[in-house]
């Protein structure tokens, strides 16, 4: 047994508990109702990487929620990791859909689970990844075996688009200097098939609102008469796809990267069970654009989906009324080369054209970020691979994530530094869902993975210097 594994081993039960203590706190950046719960989680960060035996550590204000900061410099001529998580949850909504409540977490043991999992909010999106950093740095400083200067950024509002990071980053850029980014935020193909995210989906997300009559009406009296928002804004949604569930936004597709057949055939090789997927999710077929696989839909290809709707009278039992307003939220995810200002400009010409004189529609747009893709014949992801090869015992897949770091694409434009992706949840996590869980296993695995990136990345890095 390795050192690192047995020190692992001995220190199991604490390090479980550690995250535990730090998911009860509901850390939700997007209601201020949270505030002092989210600042709370930043001293606690603060306070963990102290005790690893982190030389500075600072909480640094910023227009927005704090950014936890860290660094242990003890060699200017070896090179320095950044460590880049965040600390603050997503919303818990819907409470009636969890089996536990969402901030007092439980250990509990599934069938891709076995050796058990957490379960609570932010488990696996972003704390329990997140905190794997922490208590690797606590093991190589224990053991005297840290080959290289690491820095630490952990901010408090990634789920709400991270208002504040590109100012902290512009404002910073030499105390966040870097010859690599780390991250674990993503997630890996199985406990027996690790793999490493290489390209990430940009994002533009609005919310529109489609107004009719000056105020609520009585359906009855004016119902047929005046257009219905509910109604139209119903029919506007479901024109932006067409029959092959091609969105119909014009200029849409206009700089998408098409992957290459060679980047297709490779990414069929990592294993996948349709079936499996199907009944994970309990639907009877998949649904998306046609002529593309279902890992070709959810990572190379944009999408258009509608994340929230609402207008009206949603109360309990009847109220016959034309609601005067009517609202969406949409988000679109993007693919090399889409830039996310002009597809929210596209959207949103194509929405105010396509809607009835009958109504007035406003498009608001909220966050965005541009696609990301991570070369594969760089030392990040050549030690990052070597790392997971050796505690998994099978070299990683490379694969594109369906998902959106957009702060990834601000770090190489500002940092002029590559991202590597080592992320080790599972695609069943439910992250940003109910029921929100981080296997054991992972959370352990992690912490003995990532030691051994700091060592190979060191090693490469002197090579070539």
């Amino acid at each position: 047994m390795s050192a690192v594994k047995s020190y692992i081993d001995q220190n199991k039960e604490r390090f479980i508990n550690e995250l535990i203590s730090l998911l009860k706190i509901p850390s939700i950046s997007a209601d201020r109702a949270f505030k002092d719960d989210v600042l709370k989680t930043a001293r606690s960060v603060k306070n963990s990487l102290e005790k690893a035996g982190c030389r500075h550590v600072e909480i640094c204000e910023t227009p927005g929620y704090p950014i936890v900061f860290g660094e242990h410099i003890f060699d200017e001529n070896l090179p320095t990791v950044l460590v880049y998580g965040h600390y603050d949850v997503q919303p818990a909504d819907p409470l009636d859909l969890w089996d536990v409540p969402p901030f007092d977490p439980v250990i509990k043991k599934t069938e891709s689970h076995p050796e058990g999992a957490i379960y609570a909010r932010g488990a696996s999106d972003d704390k329990g990844q997140m905190y794997m950093h922490v208590k690797a740095f606590e093991i190589m400083m224990e053991m005297g075996t840290l080959p290289c200067n690491v820095k630490f950024m952990i901010e408090g509002e990634e789920e709400v688009g991270s208002p504040s990071l590109d100012w902290f980053v512009k404002k910073n850029q030499e105390k966040l200097r870097n010859d690599v980014i780390l991250i674990s935020d993503t997630g890996m193909i199985s406990n027996q098939q690790p793999s490493i995210t290489t390209g990430l989906r940009g994002l533009s997300y609005v919310e529109v609102e489609v107004t009719g009559p000056n105020r609520d009406l009585h359906s009855g009296l004016y119902g047929g008469a005046v257009a219905n928002p509910i109604n139209v804004l119903s029919k506007m949604i479901a024109s932006l796809h067409d029959e092959n569930n091609h969105i119909t936004i014009p200029g849409f597709y206009d700089k998408v990267i098409e992957a290459t057949d060679e980047e297709r055939k490779e990414m069929a090789k990592a294993p996948f069970s349709l079936e499996a997927y199907k009944q994970a999710l309990d639907i009877k077929e998949v649904y998306g654009e046609k002529g593309y696989t279902t890992n070709e839909r959810n990572s190379i290809r944009p999408t258009l989906d509608v994340n929230g709707i609402w207008g009206g009278y949603t109360g309990e039992g009847a109220k016959t009324v034309i609601a005067s307003k009517a609202y969406a939220k949409i988000s679109m995810r993007l693919v090399p080369d889409q830039d996310p200002e002009e597809i929210t400009k596209l959207f949103t010409t194509h929405f105010e054209s396509i809607a009835p004189k009958s109504v007035k529609v406003k498009v608001s747009p909220h966050h965005g970020g541009h696609p990301y893709v991570t070369p594969i014949d760089n030392i990040g992801y050549k030690a990052a691979n070597k790392a997971y090869s050796e505690t998994f015992g099978v070299p990683a897949i490379p694969q594109r994530s369906g998902g959106s770091i957009p702060i990834v694409a601000l770090f190489e434009q500002e940092l002029k530094s590559k991202t590597i992706l080592m992320g080790f949840g599972l695609d069943g996590d439910a992250i940003h869902s109910p029921n929100e869980h981080f296997g054991i296993l992972n959370y352990l695995k992690g912490i003995e993975t990532i030691p051994l990136f700091y060592k190979y990345f060191t090693e490469m890095h002197q090579s070539i210097s």
